[in-house]
């Protein structure tokens, strides 16, 4: 049985043929890049559950992983982008080969905001992995070193990503329509 399909779905994006054949192209690019040494993989909740999942089986090489929870906050008082992490990492990444594992990089600004934290951590390396990549709503410029998609600037729903917390458990990626 297959999830309920939201009222508001204007369209398909990636069905969930496409995103289950490209994970594992990804899969096999970071296993390239990473080979003979073990990848601490980081998801940021709640979204990246799903595609984390996915794309750790998909890797060949030793994975750990850890999760991290931020919140994203703007309003009269902050200024956009403001960002802090709601709940931190289990073990440390000093010395460790860290990928950041993103449901979707938007604006840039939590990128950077984890990519800088999780730099002065000391990490032997540190890098992004998304799902998806809306590279046309980038205010702040972040390194993607690999991603499945790149999508227009559309609201999406579907393999992680919510609306009000519903429709993470889509198998696919759809548009949802404007209001």
């Amino acid at each position: 049985m297959s999830a309920p399909q939201p009222p508001g779905v204007e369209r398909v994006l990636f069905t969930e043929e496409q995103i289950l054949e490209r994970i594992p192209q990804v899969g096999a690019e970071i296993s390239a890049r990473y080979r003979g040494r073990e990848l601490k993989l980081i998801g940021v909740l709640k979204g990246s559950f799903f595609f984390l999942t996915a794309l750790a089986r998909a890797i060949a090489i030793p994975v750990k992983i850890d999760f991290l929870a931020i919140s994203s906050f703007a309003n009269r008082t902050t200024a956009p982008g403001m960002v802090r992490i709601a709940k931190d990492l289990d073990e440390s990444i000093e010395g460790e080969d860290v990928l950041l594992v993103e449901d979707i990089v938007d604006t840039g600004f939590t990128a950077r905001y984890l990519l800088q934290t999780l730099a002065g951590r000391g990490p032997n390396s540190l890098a992004i992995c998304t799902l998806l990549d809306r590279t046309a709503s980038r205010i702040v410029q972040v390194p993607v070193e690999f991603r499945c998609f790149e999508i227009p600037d559309r609201f999406v729903i579907g393999f992680g990503l919510d609306y009000k917390q519903l429709y993470r458990n889509l198998g696919h990626v759809a548009v949802m329509k404007p209001d």
